[in-house]
């Protein structure tokens, strides 16, 4: 798993992507897989999505990794889901202290 910043790098083929989003910092966690980020959050800052993320106005991207194939990505989704809260909190605090929002570095 890398992070790199630069939409070239994320549109690359190839790429699959586990991503958390936050309603704010340290609100309401939604955690997500995707094969393109720049869509897939617009889609819920917009609240194109139906769901959870639109009814809790959960629009925040504070964590992302890039994995080379999807079944890495769903097999790291589905782990990052069952963790305790404090460990996906810890894991988004190690990346990104500030909880700020990563959606504008993706370009």
């Amino acid at each position: 798993m890398r992070r790199r910043s630069g939409v070239y790098w994320l549109m690359e083929s190839r790429n699959y992507f586990v991503y958390i989003l936050c309603s704010k910092p340290l609100g309401v966690l939604y955690t997500g897989v995707t094969n393109n980020i720049v869509r897939r959050v617009y889609e819920h800052k917009n609240k194109l999505a139906d769901g959870f993320t639109k009814k809790y106005n959960i629009t925040r991207l504070v964590y992302y990794e890039i994995h080379h194939s999807i079944e890495s990505a769903i097999i790291r989704e589905k782990q990052i889901k069952h963790w305790p809260r404090s460990f996906r909190v810890n894991l988004i605090t190690e990346m990104n202290p500030d909880w700020k929002d990563l959606y504008d570095e993706l370009f």
